[in-house]
């Protein structure tokens, strides 16, 4: 890395970023404090899928406000190359600074000529999404860094379709953004002004009718949550989920819905939880802890953009789960959350299970009340549990695999449009707690999936089964699935070099068996090839390239390591499946053990 330039950048912060009080203080406060420099001005935060995301602070390797402008001039430059009048759809959620670099990204847009429609408060990522179709918008962007701590923002980037941005679309912002200088070649214009003059104008009340009627007909059995009786506990853990999911449960029928007090309002700086990711138990401590006294028949946590949910429900010692601490199928074990099991029996559901018990609930049901449409088709990420696979079996459903990240699920939706078949799509969903029904937005949803998990708890009820019962019956029927992740996180320029060593060690010496059960297939998604071990044969593999490898191994196993898209991470995915709970995990834990050596 070059010292001399990367101080000159310094000090070219210190004389131009000036903007922001708050940077002009974190540039004093880290003057002469080498490494505290490098880590803000040794690379540029890059536009890419996911739009920007970073810590809040100064420099280019930051979310502040220059480069919020300087990827916005980006995309305005971008989107006016294909349309001379362009718009754009501005969301934002919580956390901090969100509001202020949304109009930051207003002011810019506007400056150069695209017209802006922004949500008066903090909306949910799918009412964007919604939002971006229902407008015939060009582009959206949501202020926001989803579940990631307190000390992120970022945006989100949407095409005019609703999705998140194409990797031939994030590309052609990049290459715009990396022509200019981030303090000289930004035009903008004053909020106000712009708001004045008609550039700026707020999306109105008729459209967020029309997202919740949208949702509303996402509805399997319509009328079966109003006369269950179902008590909810709800938290948004402080982000923009808490307007929006209420009001839906309210219009389906559930009334008795008590939120978290110290979660309820929008507070970006997340004072009950280091991680507002609705994956921990950390984050639904206060949840359970009310739960304890109020007793409700389920838990919902919705995270602060609102696309991913969890739930908690109550369990006895009958149901063979609340002394049972190797329930871990929603651990994080890198995070210390170990099993999924409150002190006062309330059991998490990890993603990969509220996904196959919500798949199976639409495919069933749709298939009896004669709503199913012809030759259905499901959608989840391929590091997502194949138990999903056999429930479509069951009822005759396609199931499509797709790369990580949501925009890839929504692309097949996009995909079956095209011929006018966007019916046949039912649902979709990815391991780490994001779904979708319907066709009305391109991205997960946590509103509709709130809905449609609180119908199914009633559904159950009202045929005299809990959802502890109903997952039991579940893993009866197809067989039990044990799936962990665990999380190896590197901090700043030094970690990004050991994760890409530590991948390349992964692809050099990858391992012919894991803890006694053979290996039987290595897909090294980087290089788009498969390699049976069993007989030598390659083959390619028809997914775009990614830095992932897959261990396929016997006896319905596997191992999925990947770096994250969205933060300083290595993830790591095990699958195992046994007649028991206990015999599965206890393969997991041997499985997770192994592959530790590789972070070592």
């Amino acid at each position: 890395m070059n010292k001399e330039k990367i101080n000159a950048d310094y000090q070219l912060w210190k004389e131009k970023a000036v903007a922001d009080a708050d940077l002009v203080k974190e540039l004093k406060e880290i003057e002469g404090n080498d490494d505290e420099i490098l880590d803000r001005f040794y690379r540029e935060l890059e536009f890419g899928t996911a739009g920007l995301r970073g810590v809040i602070g100064a420099g280019p390797n930051r979310m502040n406000y220059y480069t919020v402008r300087k990827a916005t001039q980006g995309l305005a430059e971008t989107i006016r190359e294909s349309n001379p009048n362009p718009s754009v759809a501005i969301a934002y959620d919580s956390r901090i600074k969100s509001d202020y670099f949304s109009e930051t990204a207003a002011e810019v847009l506007a400056g150069n000529g695209v017209k802006v429609y922004m949500y008066k408060e903090l909306m949910p990522t799918p009412m964007l999404s919604f939002a971006v179709r229902e407008l015939g918008c060009d582009a959206g962007i949501n202020v926001t860094a989803s579940h990631n701590p307190a000390k992120f923002n970022g945006y989100k980037a949407y095409g005019s379709d609703g999705c998140q941005m194409s990797v031939e679309a994030a590309d052609a912002v990049l290459e715009k953004s990396n022509t200019l200088d981030i303090f000289t070649d930004i035009k903008s214009t004053d909020f106000k002004t712009a708001v004045e003059q008609g550039m700026v104008s707020y999306i109105e009340g008729d459209i967020i009718e029309r997202y919740y009627e949208e949702v509303k007909k996402q509805s399997v059995h319509p009328e079966v949550c109003k006369n269950a009786g179902l008590k909810v506990v709800f938290t948004p853990l402080n982000g923009a989920g808490n307007k929006p999911v209420r009001r839906i449960l309210k219009d389906v029928g559930i009334t008795d819905v008590i939120v978290v007090p110290e979660q309820e309002e929008p507070d970006g700086n997340f004072p009950t939880c280091t991680y507002p990711n609705p994956e921990f138990k950390e984050a639904l401590e206060r949840g359970l802890k009310l739960c304890k006294e109020v007793k409700p028949d389920l838990l919902l946590a919705t995270d602060p953009d609102c696309d991913r949910v969890g739930i908690a429900v109550p369990c006895s010692k009958a149901d063979g789960f609340a002394a049972d601490k190797a329930d871990g199928f929603a651990a994080d074990k890198s995070d210390g959350f170990a099993n999924n099991v409150s002190d006062d029996d309330y059991v998490l559901f990890s993603g990969n299970e509220v996904g196959a018990m919500l798949l199976e609930y639409i495919a069933r049901e749709r298939t009896l009340n004669n709503t199913m449409p012809k030759s259905p088709i499901a959608v989840k990420s391929v590091v997502s549990s194949t138990l999903a696979d056999e429930v479509c079996k069951e009822y005759g459903v396609q199931m499509i695999d797709v790369l990580t990240g949501f925009k890839n699920i929504c692309e097949q939706v996009r995909i079956l449009e095209e011929t006018n078949e966007q019916e046949r799509f039912i649902f979709g969903f990815e391991e780490s707690y994001g779904y979708v029904s319907g066709t009305y937005v391109r991205d997960k949803d946590a509103v509709v999936a709130s809905m449609l998990i609180c119908e199914m708890a009633a559904f159950y009820r009202s045929k005299g089964i809990s959802l502890i019962e109903a997952r039991a019956k579940m893993y009866e029927k197809y067989g039990v699935y044990c799936n962990m992740v665990d999380n190896f996180a590197f901090e700043g320029a030094a970690g990004m070099e050991k994760m890409g060593k530590i991948m390349q060690g992964f692809r050099d010496n990858y391992p012919k068996e894991i803890a006694g059960v053979k290996v039987t297939a290595f897909s090294d998604f980087q290089t788009s090839e498969k390699l049976e071990l069993t007989n030598g044969q390659a083959s390619k593999i028809n997914m775009p390239k990614t830095n992932m490898v897959i261990f396929t191994l016997e006896e319905g196993a596997s191992v999925i390591v990947r770096p994250s898209g969205t933060e300083p991470k290595i993830k790591v995915y095990y699958t195992t499946v046994g007649k028991t709970l206990a015999d599965a995990q206890v393969l997991q834990v041997k499985f997770a053990a192994e592959i530790k050596g590789y972070f070592d």
